[in-house]
């Protein structure tokens, strides 16, 4: 007769399934991937993930989860939501433009981009009706779209071409006529494309970028707060990733920092004198005239939104014990504002719904793996096997290490330290 493995073992091969899914490949365990709060409200958080998304609706007491099969997107993760002031949740995967008007209940993708790749969003800082979409997809004709009515309709203001894709598009604010795109044309030239008309005219700006070997995957971050000619990009080349900066209105790229791990994103300063780089494992802060330094946390898996004098960051629960906090001191120290063992199950929504009739039949699965209550009904009531709940959220059960609710610490780390590793020879054969 065959001994059952313990609730600890269970959950450790269901741990290492789910590094291998192609969903999560890049990533090992579940983590939070950006941070986006409602224009006018500091009530409404959303927070990506890479099992699709959580939500709250009070400040970041309580969290409720959104599948991604709820929002249609599967695999596809967007680089960040934007949560219009009018309620509108849009998000380009890199796949579809989805929207959600009713509070990321229901969700749809626009028909208008049915044939291509949406890869990146950006909202006008003032006026929501103006938004702007890049397209990057294989042998369809790309181009950069124009939104006046807050993406219900779209036009093209620079002529398609199929040797052209797409990579990111932002808009400077303190100028919202400045306008920046970045992409590459099917010999892999890599480019900045800048608009000073609100995008009906464009300058291409090439970037060879000689110093580095072979540099690919151009992808502009940040452009900054303090002037429309300061902006942030970063590029692969020979298994690095390298943050460049200009100050000419990118014209010219110089290299600010240079990590192993893929620089995924970036925030800075109002004055632009600090930025803050995350990749899937560490966040690093350079301040004007200093070199970058990796910050104590968040460590295992890291992104960052400024807003004011707060820093918003992505941390790894199976690290240090929280998803999401804040830090009023660029980064030295961190306040937790949420742990993923304290998502309380799908998000409510109305019957009909796509995340009501999806996401709660879904939701037991993904509990337990977190380590998390398991409710019922979209988490409107929990379930009577949920167990008892700390301050912290649920306490462990069945002999499973207190360290995560999940495995043993030192199974943990074992997956920490395969996850990292990966993530390193990834970046290393991409640049081979």
């Amino acid at each position: 007769m065959k001994t059952p493995l313990s609730p600890c073992w269970s959950l450790l091969l269901a741990l290492l399934a789910l590094r291998a899914a192609p969903a999560l490949a890049h990533n090992g365990l579940p983590e939070t991937s950006n941070i986006s709060v409602r224009r006018g409200s500091e009530d409404d958080l959303i927070v990506g993930a890479t099992f699709g998304a959580v939500i709250s609706r009070d400040r970041g007491q309580t969290w409720r989860w959104i599948c991604p099969e709820g929002m249609g997107i599967g695999a596809w993760r967007p680089a960040r939501y934007h949560w219009l002031s009018g309620g509108d949740l849009l998000a380009a995967t890199g796949s579809a433009l989805v929207l959600s008007k009713d509070g990321g209940c229901s969700w749809t993708s626009h028909p208008f981009f049915k044939d291509t790749w949406v890869t990146h969003l950006a909202v006008h800082p003032t006026d929501e009706r103006i938004m702007y979409v890049t397209t990057g997809k294989n042998t369809v004709a790309n181009g950069i779209y124009r939104s006046d009515d807050g993406g219900e309709t779209w036009r093209v203001i620079l002529p398609l071409s199929t040797d052209l894709r797409y990579s990111a598009i932002r808009i400077a604010p303190s100028d919202p006529r400045r306008i920046y795109a970045s992409g590459q044309d099917s010999t892999g030239a890599m480019f900045l494309s800048r608009s000073d008309d609100a995008g009906e005219t464009w300058t291409r700006l090439p970037q060879p970028l000689p110093e580095l070997v072979r540099p690919y995957d151009l992808l502009l971050l940040l452009v900054s707060e303090a002037s429309p000619d300061v902006l942030w990009a970063r590029v692969s080349a020979g298994g690095s990733s390298y943050l460049l900066k200009s100050t000419d209105g990118g014209t010219t790229l110089t290299q600010a920092m240079t990590t192993a791990d893929v620089i995924i994103g970036a925030e800075a300063s109002a004055d632009g004198r600090t930025v803050w780089v995350s990749t899937p494992v560490h966040l690093y802060r350079g301040r004007e005239g200093e070199a970058f330094s990796e910050l104590p946390l968040p460590n295992g898996n890291s992104c960052a939104l400024r807003r004011g004098d707060v820093l918003l960051g992505c941390g790894s629960s199976w690290v240090h014990d929280w998803a999401m906090a804040s830090s009023r001191d660029e980064g030295e120290t961190w306040e937790p504002i949420f742990n993923l063992n304290g998502i309380q199950g799908a998000h409510a929504c109305p019957a009909g719904t796509s995340v009501q009739q999806l996401c709660p039949v879904r939701w037991p699965q993904l509990a337990e793996l977190l380590g998390a209550p398991t409710y019922t009904d979209g988490g409107v009531e929990p379930a009577p096997d949920a167990g008892p709940s700390g301050p912290e959220g649920p306490r462990p059960q069945d002999g499973c290490s207190a360290t995560t609710g999940l495995v043993p610490a030192a199974l943990l780390l074992l997956l920490l330290t395969l996850s990292r590793h990966s993530r390193r020879q990834l970046a290393r054969r991409s640049g081979s």
